[in-house]
């Protein structure tokens, strides 16, 4: 069991993610701008996190946690501040408090910018996936945590099928709850540290694409 703390707390992937970590075992600090819209569940508390605020602020509400996830996202309103440089406040205020894993929910190829323009979903959210190449970078390049970043497609609000492909591939989709199995079983999954990983729908059960990575 471990104690994780989920940034962006009460999105449409984190209330998702929470039931799946809290059928784990786990337990979960959501942090939200308006934490009182985070999902009730034993186990998890709520918590104000504010993105435009300082490292230190942040760090201190991270104290005593094993793990930290990042699944916030502003919709296009605030993508300098949430998407981009309050993703890296997190990263640093991680290193502050001594907690060393962590869990980015990113875009499809947001590392790669020159294959944005070939597919349409993400040609339409070019300054998205802007302020998520910055954030990956830094993560993967400007510090020392022990990260996993997923990549997926496109979201959609289907219902999930606990099934993916991992790793390049045409423009597709994935549905919320499927993003959120993936990111909570990669926690413990320790040949996911240091791993980008693209996902979209597929017909691998995902326990067994995680094992296989």
């Amino acid at each position: 069991m471990s104690k994780v703390f989920i940034v962006g707390g009460s999105g449409r992937v984190a209330t998702e993610l929470i039931k799946d970590l809290v059928a784990d075992g786990n337990q979960v600090v959501a942090g939200a701008r308006h934490p009182e819209k985070t999902i009730e569940l034993p186990g998890v508390t709520p918590v104000k996190l504010d993105l435009h605020g300082d490292v230190a602020k942040i760090a201190s509400l991270f104290a005593g946690v094993d793990a930290i996830y990042f699944v916030a996202g502003s919709r296009g309103k605030d993508l300098l501040q949430t998407d981009a440089m309050g993703a890296v406040k997190t990263m640093q205020a991680a290193k502050r408090a001594g907690i060393k894993r962590y869990i980015m929910l990113s875009s499809m190829y947001a590392l790669q910018p020159e294959k944005w323009a070939d597919y349409p979903a993400l040609a339409a959210i070019t300054d998205y996936n802007i302020a998520k190449f910055f954030a990956d970078n830094y993560l993967v390049n400007d510090t020392d945590l022990d990260y996993t970043i997923i990549q997926p497609a496109t979201l959609t609000e289907e219902e999930g099928t606990s099934k993916v492909t991992f790793g390049e591939g045409n423009d597709s989709t994935n549905p919320i709850p499927d993003v959120a199995k993936v990111l909570a079983a990669v926690l413990n999954a320790k040949n996911t540290i240091c791993k980008v990983i693209m996902m979209q729908s597929g017909d691998t059960a995902i326990d067994d694409a995680i094992t296989k990575l």
